[in-house]
């Protein structure tokens, strides 16, 4: 449990990381895209997690950067208390079922889908950092490793 919740604040730090740096950018459609998209994926997948419907939820949501900024600390209040209960009520390996956006049903380890949660978003940060570059900037390093770095 304790890598989770390491995951989990190095996902919300990252987040802010990439909003930060949107932030001192010209609109960028690709990468404001692709950013709103993580910060959907985690209601969807928070909204399953909780043995909800998710189907309501847009996964390529139109936003912007206050949309984002609003997520971003929606998403870790929510993850943070559903971890806390997690650790006070639950088990990692409980296995729940959920249907995803296209009606697809399927049953995943509670562990399994944090730990996508987590992955999936760093892989698209990654693309954000892959259109930061192309359009001349810098790319912002969200690496597990600069996280834990800052710890210290």
């Amino acid at each position: 449990m304790q890598t989770i919740r390491i995951m989990f604040k190095q996902l919300n730090w990252a987040n802010k990381r990439i909003l930060a740096h949107l932030r001192t950018q010209d609109h960028n459609e690709q990468a404001l895209r692709l950013f709103a998209h993580i910060l959907h994926s985690e209601q969807v997948w928070l909204t399953r997690l909780l043995g909800k419907d998710s189907s309501h939820i847009a996964i390529w949501p139109d936003a912007d950067l206050s949309d984002c900024s609003r997520w971003i600390d929606e998403n870790h209040g929510n993850f943070l208390a559903y971890l806390i209960s997690i650790e006070e009520n639950g088990n990692l390996e409980n296995v729940i079922a959920y249907k995803n956006q296209t009606g697809r049903s399927y049953t995943t380890s509670v562990h399994d889908i944090l730990t996508h949660v987590a992955l999936h978003g760093q892989y698209h940060r990654g693309q954000i950092n892959t259109i930061l570059r192309a359009a001349g900037g810098e790319p912002v390093n969200v690496d597990f490793i600069a996280y834990i770095r800052e710890l210290s």
